[in-house]
């Protein structure tokens, strides 16, 4: 199962979650493996049952309002025994100042205490977005993504097939690039896995020759693309006598990549064939099967009926005759 660690809250910059640590800084190394947010509700009365472990727990206005209804020495048994449960962490929201004895409980058990002068609805939203995408399964692949007619396209192959060369030509076309060489991927939500590019080396190509080119700087923000949904792999092969490849695509192939299963089609290499023009059409067809449009399925369906019919007008002719 994913996990992250607590102290990757206080990291975060891209969702805005603007944390600040109030104690229990030795319980930055726990682990969050849900996306889940809970508040702790009936908890704080000494209703355990549905606590769920190592989820943030959020206190809000109501849940900070009752404890201060309370004696110290009775918040103090409270959250002792709340803090039992294997929870991830704490978060006070609404910029309130925690009591001094939820301070107190959190640095006894070893659990990170945070602020946050967002709202509790605005924080939960923002925090489970953060979650979602950092508990979700991720690997990296050799090969190269681009954008075609809208369509994410992953080219693979073996090393020096031409898949750099063959993206080049498709942005000159006017597609987009989103990653060369190092595709790193992501599973987003169930049946949807996105592709992007390494941070190290985005935006940027090598072609054997000319070294290593910036694809953005030449030509343009609008040739490449940070993330794209990956939509249809095409496996580049060199061209093999003696194999036999598909050439009705009826049936149709996939590759599971984190858990996802993405259409594959496998298109062999070899002088002569223009591979930029059959990658786009591959994305065209692509674009038709996703509205509804299995061109090589249409096509063997009418032969079928034709040869049908055929079998059926010869054997009327042999019954006349």
């Amino acid at each position: 199962m994913n996990s992250i660690r607590v102290s990757q809250l206080l990291e975060d910059r891209e969702y805005d979650l603007q944390l600040t640590l109030v104690a229990g800084e030795r319980g930055l190394q726990r682990r969050i493996n849900s996306s889940r947010i809970q508040k702790p509700g009936l908890a704080l009365t000494g209703f355990t049952e549905h606590l769920h472990p190592q989820r943030v727990q959020v206190f809000g206005n109501t849940e900070v309002s009752y404890l201060r209804t309370l004696s110290l020495e009775r918040q103090r048994e409270v959250l002792d025994s709340l803090f039992q449960e294997e929870l991830a962490c704490v978060v006070v929201t609404k910029g309130i100042d925690p009591p001094q004895a939820l301070a107190e409980a959190c640095e006894k058990a070893g659990l990170t205490l945070m602020r946050t002068p967002l709202l509790s609805s605005a924080f939960i939203q923002q925090v489970q977005a953060f979650l979602e995408e950092s508990l979700t399964e991720s690997s990296s692949l050799h090969g190269v993504l681009i954008d075609v007619f809208g369509v994410g396209v992953l080219l693979l192959g073996k090393s020096g097939i031409g898949k750099s060369e063959i993206a080049l030509d498709l942005v000159m076309r006017g597609h987009r690039l989103v990653a060369d060489d190092i595709v790193d991927v992501t599973r987003r939500r169930q049946g949807v896995v996105y592709g992007t590019g390494n941070a190290v080396i985005r935006h940027h190509m090598e072609i054997r020759g000319l070294g290593i080119i910036n694809i953005k700087d030449l030509f343009g923000v609008a040739a490449v693309r940070e993330r794209k949904m990956i939509e249809l792999v095409i496996e580049l092969q060199e061209w093999d006598p003696h194999q036999e490849y598909d050439r009705l695509g009826v049936e149709d192939r996939f590759m599971n990549i984190v858990g996802v299963d993405v259409p594959l089609s496998v298109v062999p290499v070899r002088p002569g064939r223009n591979m930029t023009t059959i990658i786009e059409v591959a994305a065209r067809n692509q674009l038709l099967k996703q509205r509804g449009h299995h061109s090589a399925r249409e096509f063997a369906e009418r032969l079928n009926r034709a040869i049908a019919e055929g079998v059926t007008r010869r054997a009327r002719r042999e019954e006349v005759e």
